[in-house]
């Protein structure tokens, strides 16, 4: 029973799946834990040593022993290489993205087998452990602070990782103090969700006014003319089957009160998307895509959101998903990992 925890080869991601503490309770329970060296996770390697942890070289899983079970965040490397390992990590491959075909080939060409944390559900469907709630909060005061830079006219900025939320809130709570026009009127699709409960709070610390919509409202079927009506618009939902067009392809060109869409669900490629806009992931360095000119419509659409809290959104994520990796290595059945590896399977046969 061994779990290796890879470095992530995203260069702005600094969160991490696995505490210190609990390291030591896996390996407590017999288990072999591996942390690879990382110049840039929040927790540096030597916390995980000073439990007992094992340390490796970054990138030197390729190498770990056949049944070793690999465990990241983001994608792996993208050099066409055979997996034949098991992997924990958040694949995206299940919704016809061209990175997720190819990843879901190396692992049939490789004999391994992905459990992808997006699909780590209990028995009635939900999901035991998410990002969520730090991908609203982060993905709601970003693009707030593209609304106020896109008043001011200025370019927007590069973000970067915070301490914690309150460095991410406290300067955001106060320009929209001195602003002298209205506050935008924010529309969350998914505000009943761990997603758009991150993004409510948020925006509620911010004092901005907040539309909730869920399920009910959206049943009919989409577009939606009332998000228009909107100044900010922030997307809280999952791309899945059956999910309704929430923007269409021509809202740059109508006539709107639409400034500024958070995709925060973030999921561009898949044909399941809701927003139709645009195309493509945004970046720390490049958080903001215009979409349109006249009026300025722009999309933030950044795709590791919490990993700009690291700490709070590590932490948080961790306490939820440690129950389960003890019951991984105490090989439960009916346990949240088979119904993933029968997923998997169901995937690989589909595709091939």
């Amino acid at each position: 029973m061994h779990l290796w925890v890879r470095a992530e080869c995203r260069s702005d991601e600094k969160r991490v799946g696995l505490l210190p503490d609990g390291a030591a309770e896996l390996l407590a329970e017999g288990v072999r834990v591996t942390v690879e060296y990382s110049d840039q996770r929040i927790i540096p390697a030597e916390e995980y040593s000073a439990v007992g942890v094992e340390l490796a070289e970054t990138g030197s899983w390729r190498q770990a022993p056949k049944d070793t079970i690999v465990f990241g965040l983001k994608e792996l490397p993208e050099d066409g290489t055979p997996l034949i390992h098991r992997h924990i990590m958040f694949g995206h491959a299940y919704k016809g993205q061209p990175a997720g075909n190819r990843l879901l080939r190396r692992f049939a060409e490789g004999g391994g087998v992905l459990l992808d944390l997006e699909y780590l559900t209990d028995r009635e469907g939900k999901r035991v452990a998410a990002f969520g709630y730090w991908a609203g909060y982060a993905g709601a005061a970003v693009t707030f602070m593209g609304w106020l830079e896109q008043q001011a006219g200025a370019s927007f900025a590069r973000v970067a990782a915070l301490p914690n939320s309150k460095a991410m809130i406290a300067p955001l709570k106060s320009a929209a103090g001195g602003m002298r026009n209205p506050l935008p009127r924010i529309i969350i699709i998914g505000a009943r969700g761990r997603v758009g409960s991150g993004a409510r709070d948020a925006c509620e610390e911010l004092g901005l006014p907040v539309t909730e919509w869920d399920k009910e409202e959206t049943e009919s079927g989409g577009p939606f003319p009332e998000v228009l009506e909107h100044e900010i618009f922030l997307n809280c939902i999952l791309a899945a089957p059956g999910c309704p067009v929430f923007i269409g392809e021509d809202a740059g060109k109508v006539q709107r009160k639409l400034r500024l869409i958070g995709d925060i669900a973030c999921d561009p490629e898949s044909s399941f998307s809701p927003i139709r806009v645009y195309d493509h992931t945004t970046s720390w360095s490049e958080p903001f895509l215009r979409i349109a000119d006249d009026p300025p419509l722009d999309v933030m659409a950044i795709d590791n959101l919490p990993s700009l809290l690291p700490s709070e959104s590590s932490a948080d994520f961790a306490t939820q998903l440690l129950p389960h990796l003890l019951e991984l290595f105490r090989r439960d059945k009916d346990c949240v990992w088979q119904r993933a590896e029968d997923f998997f399977y169901k995937q690989i046969n589909f595709n091939q």
